[in-house]
């Protein structure tokens, strides 16, 4: 399997009852230590049938496009289309990518609230037309680029959480729909829905609530300006959690029953991202370099009184970062914990460390304190729910080296998808069998070709 993001050919390891993912791990870190230690994902593309069903059976009828900047990565990609999911798209590469694929026009949204023009073009060439607007400004550039489009009006939500200084940061107010209706008119632009989006870290769930009574208020608006509104965006922030899709659910159902029931003809979609992908991926990550250091400030709360004096604190080097797979944590905090893979003792010391990434820069923390027993220059860390905003573009600061990307899953699942009629011919021929006692070798199933 090529194990580069730019790769179009791949391979996915079909596992049977005998074998694990933690068993490919394995495989995989024996064979690295042995060919150049480098860093590599391992991805379960069985989970994202598992998430499509669990979405089928809480969601349903809102129809998921998968927001492809969390991962854009082809096994992801193609595992998705052949599931039926539609596709929101941020950049000219993301829609380029996902056409590739052969996904019909109708089933990409170009969602980017601050797009190029020469990427509006591109989206006009290819036959994208539905796209959201925040402003009179990109509605004018929308005009100018692309006169076949169909905008969906991004709309502010009220999140009263510490994540409204970001939700606020894009999206309209309802008292400027009415001026943007007034410029759509005048260059002749076609509205076709609302958008709105609510940041998964929100707790209140009453924000669901306002966002979809001021959808409603957006619709009778336009009516008044003779606009045929066929389409509801209710966004993102689904964070994988099947409780909180229930919640979700839960709260939005009544409303949109209400408000957008099914004979109005209304089509309710949302932009799943990290729903599908975040916990279907695991990160290997190898220590290239170790000090021992006395700072306090790396302990972690409450580890200060129970350390003695002359215990180290150990300051770890990894061979990724935040310049390549952790590249969120730039943002966001980190919402996974590192796993030691060397077998050690229950009863072994732990002591307080840090982990950083390879280049030596001061922004290039990955985990500020964490409890781990004493590690060795080559030893292994594990990270799970890495899926998600992980696999992207990403940077070549100071060279660096993109992980390989191992794509596995279980009979099981893969019976799922023949049973279901999804498994395309184009997609089964990407598939090899993995035996339970695993021996692959990077010549036989793996290419780990530079």
């Amino acid at each position: 399997m090529k194990g580069f993001l730019e790769d179009a050919n791949y391979s996915i390891g079909l596992l049977d009852e005998g074998a694990t993912l933690a068993d490919v791990i394995d495989n995989c870190i024996y064979e690295h230590t042995h060919t150049g230690k480098r860093a590599f994902y391992v991805g379960d593309l069985g989970k994202l049938v598992k998430k499509n069903i669990q979405w089928q059976n809480v969601m349903a009828p809102i129809k998921p496009f998968y927001t492809v900047r969390c991962n854009s990565t082809p096994g992801v990609l193609e595992i998705l289309g052949t599931l039926g999911i539609g596709f929101a798209c941020s950049s000219k590469s993301e829609m380029a990518l996902v056409q590739g694929l052969g996904i019909s026009p109708e089933n990409i949204i170009y969602t980017n609230p601050c797009k190029q023009a020469s990427q509006i073009k591109y989206a006009a060439k290819a036959g994208i037309n539905i796209m959201t607007c925040d402003s009179d400004i990109e509605l004018k550039k929308i005009a100018r680029n692309h006169p076949n489009a169909k905008l969906l009006l991004h709309i502010a939500t009220e999140d009263i959480t510490a994540d409204e200084e970001m939700n606020m940061k894009f999206g309209t107010t309802l008292k400027n729909c009415r001026h943007l209706m007034e410029c759509a008119k005048e260059f002749g632009v076609q509205i076709v829905g609302v958008k709105f989006h609510v940041s998964g870290s929100c707790k209140e769930l009453q924000t669901y609530i306002h966002a979809i009574s001021d959808a409603r208020c957006v619709f009778d608006m336009a009516e008044e300006f003779g606009f045929k509104m066929n389409m509801l965006d209710i966004g993102g922030g689904f964070t994988g959690s099947e409780l909180q899709l229930e919640e979700v659910n839960h709260v939005i159902r009544p409303l949109l029953d209400v408000y957008f029931p099914k004979e109005s003809g209304i089509e309710v979609i949302a932009e799943p991202g990290c729903y599908y992908v975040s916990s279907a991926f695991t990160l290997a990550v190898n220590v290239i370099a170790k000090k021992a250091v006395d700072c306090d400030k790396l302990l972690p709360s409450g580890v200060e009184q129970a350390r003695n004096d002359d215990e180290p604190v150990f300051t770890y080097y990894i061979n990724d970062g935040v310049y390549g797979s952790f590249a969120s944590k730039l943002s966001e905090k980190l919402n996974t914990n590192p796993e030691v893979h060397k077998k050690y003792k229950e009863d072994e010391p732990l002591f307080a460390s840090s982990l950083w990434g390879p280049s030596c820069d001061e922004l290039d923390q990955i985990v500020e304190n964490c409890l781990l027993p004493e590690l060795s220059v080559g030893d292994w860390l594990i990270f799970d729910n890495m899926g998600s905003g992980t696999l992207g573009e990403q940077s070549t600061f100071n060279d660096y080296q993109r992980p390989l990307i191992y794509y596995m899953m279980s009979f099981s699942d893969w019976d799922e998808m023949q049973d279901a009629g999804i498994a395309s011919d184009t997609l089964m021929k990407n598939f090899f069998f993995v035996p339970s006692c695993i021996q692959l070798s990077p010549e036989d199933r793996f290419s780990t070709a530079a």
